[in-house]
């Protein structure tokens, strides 16, 4: 697979760039574009000798890196074949930009994340594999130069260096390691004055963590891992809500965050433990200087975000795909949480986030009823409102399609409010898409749960639908103490003096491992995951009918599956469309 990337040059070019400035808050829209003016300055022949030289030869402390990579993809890569953001390039030449390289691939293959994957695989092969790539990176990017030098992919690749340094570098020879090093120190003298670059979000964290790792690793880098601190410390008050919830709202990016403060943590706790203490007053700074985060700080910001991690899991122990978010693989998933510590039980609600868990038997119900990310931090965000996804223990029924990251191809459809287990009016997204991000939102208008006698219910509405359509959209769920009953009514009502008029359906996609047929009368669908017990989906008020899907949901994977479509029309009165999604083993509950 091929494929041309996006490019930016000329008036388009020019045209989108703007577009993405103007979405930005005020304070990153001038650090972006302060950015982008020093470029020229940092591509002059003469700016690396303002970088500094290190004689080094082995590292002060060894950042850990604990996370396990693929063995496949090692064994992949040693056959000179680079899978990197749902692209696929053999023997890529030139190795850092072949022709036809999207920029999801590019900024992967710049980032060395992938080392990790070499070292999962493990043995000589994959160790020379390892150091022939670095060693080839070195040669061609002495001077800065894009993508190789863009922020992010920095700060990982510097991440990537330091925690897998005892796998690939540790034991090379000396000019190698000494070469690596002072590279290494180059490039983070570089991030600390670039950053934070216009960076937001989870990339702004990625990308202070691998400043905070050189810092901690090379002698004479307590001014870079300062500055990782010091952004550190702003970006958590920003960015973890009162919940615990990331504030992107997607649960990749918030497993990515939580990844990442483990990270730090386990770097900062290194130099605790060596001659180059750092104690919490000590990381409060200088009277009047910067604040930097405490260890404190940091552990408080690692226990918020975890319970809210366990809730976005299914049964299978994946994540909800809600906002950009792929399933992740369910034991990567544990292994981040058993590493944050904590209590092992998810909450049920996180409102300052705006999801909802539904849990009886083993029925998890997972619910968005929250307001779209802030400007700036919803350029991967999803029209979605009041979307749900069931899975039954280990089987995934309702589920949204997904995401495919880096891949414009499917960036609006993906994001489309249609692409999600909701109602949809006049084939219309409830929030206005954009390719910088969202334009007018729709707003919740208030969410009610109630718990009684084992039964949960759920009452929300969004008003997403009121300046086309001139209808408020409520929905309402009823779990059953048994888990075995998911009884849900989605209203149409009338908004103002306006007659709300068009076409509507309340789509539910379904995992494409379930087989769906329309029982006989048509008025309900007959669901059958691959284990277990199956279900039956019945409804009232609304055309029952079974139309073709996609599930997105796992990495690099495109499948085909099907969808449940209860369809009708408005008119001046209100429309009410009853649905109860029931296992078909009533003895269960």
């Amino acid at each position: 697979m091929t494929r041309r990337p996006a490019g930016h040059g000329g008036a388009g070019g020019l045209a989108r760039r703007l577009k993405d400035y103007a979405h930005l808050p005020a304070e990153r829209a001038l650090s972006r574009l302060g950015h982008n003016l020093k470029r020229p300055v940092f591509a002059l022949p003469f700016y690396r000798y303002s970088l500094p030289g290190l004689t080094a030869t082995a590292l002060t402390v060894t950042p850990a890196d604990p996370w396990p990579g693929r063995a496949e993809a090692g064994g992949a890569l040693v056959q000179g074949v680079f899978a990197f953001a749902g692209q696929t390039i053999t023997n890529p030449a030139p190795l850092w930009s072949p022709p036809g390289a999207g920029a999801g691939w590019r900024s992967e293959i710049h980032s060395f994340t992938w080392l990790r994957d070499l070292r999962a695989l493990g043995g000589d092969a994959a160790r020379r594999q390892a150091r022939d790539l670095a060693h080839a990176w070195l040669e061609a990017h002495r001077t800065w130069s894009l993508p190789a030098w863009e922020p992010l992919a920095s700060g990982r690749r510097l991440a990537s260096w330091l925690g897998c340094f005892e796998f690939f570098a540790a034991s090379a020879e000396i000019e190698f390691r000494h070469r690596l090093l002072a590279s290494i120190a180059q490039q983070a003298q570089h991030l600390c004055r670039a950053l934070p670059a216009g960076l937001g979000g989870a990339e702004l964290i990625a990308a202070a963590k691998g400043l905070i790792f050189a810092g901690a690793a090379l002698p004479g880098g307590e001014a870079w891992r300062q500055k990782g601190l010091e952004i550190l410390h702003r970006e958590l008050t920003r960015q973890i809500l009162a919940d615990g919830g990331h504030v992107e709202r997607n649960p990749s990016r918030h497993m990515a965050v939580l990844r990442d403060l483990i990270d730090i943590r386990g770097a900062l706790a290194r130099i605790d433990a060596g001659a180059d203490r750092v104690d919490v007053d000590a990381a409060r700074g200088e009277e009047g200087g910067a604040r930097r985060v405490s260890p404190s700080e940091l552990t408080a910001a690692i226990e918020a975000l975890a319970p809210v991690l366990r809730m976005y899991q299914h049964g299978d122990g994946g994540l909800g795909l809600f906002n950009g978010s792929l399933e992740e693989e369910a034991w990567r998933v544990e292994l981040v949480l058993q590493r944050a510590g904590g209590p092992r039980r998810p909450i049920g609600e996180a409102p300052e986030s705006g999801f909802q868990r539904l849990r009886a038997g083993r029925t998890t119900v997972l619910v968005d009823t929250g307001m779209p990310p802030p400007r700036g931090l919803d350029g991967h965000a999803h029209a979605g409102a009041l979307s749900l996804e069931v899975s039954a223990g280990r089987e995934r029924i309702i589920v949204n399609c997904g995401t495919r990251p880096n891949d414009g191809t499917w960036h609006g459809a993906q994001r489309a409010t249609a692409a999600h287990s909701t109602l949809v009016l006049g084939d219309t997204n409830s929030t206005q898409l954009l390719s910088s991000g969202l334009g007018r939102a729709a707003r919740i208008i208030y969410c009610r749960r109630e718990e009684k006698d084992g039964g949960i219910w759920l009452e929300a509405a969004h008003d997403g639908y009121t300046r086309g359509f001139g209808a408020v959209h409520r929905r309402r769920l009823f779990l059953s103490p048994g888990g075995g009953d998911l009884r849900g009514e989605d209203r149409l009502e009338p908004f103002g003096h306006r007659v709300p008029r068009g076409v509507f359906a309340v789509r539910f996609h379904l995992h494409p491992g379930v087989r769906a047929s329309l029982a006989q009368g048509g008025d309900s669908v007959l669901l059958r995951p691959p284990k277990g017990d199956g279900w039956s989906l019945r409804a009232a008020g609304a055309l029952v009918s079974l139309e073709p899907s996609i599930y997105l949901g796992q990495a690099g994977e495109i499948r085909r599956g099907q969808q449940v479509v209860l369809s009708g029309a408005l008119g001046p009165d209100e429309i009410r469309i009853k649905w109860a999604l029931r296992r078909l083993d009533t003895k269960r509950g």
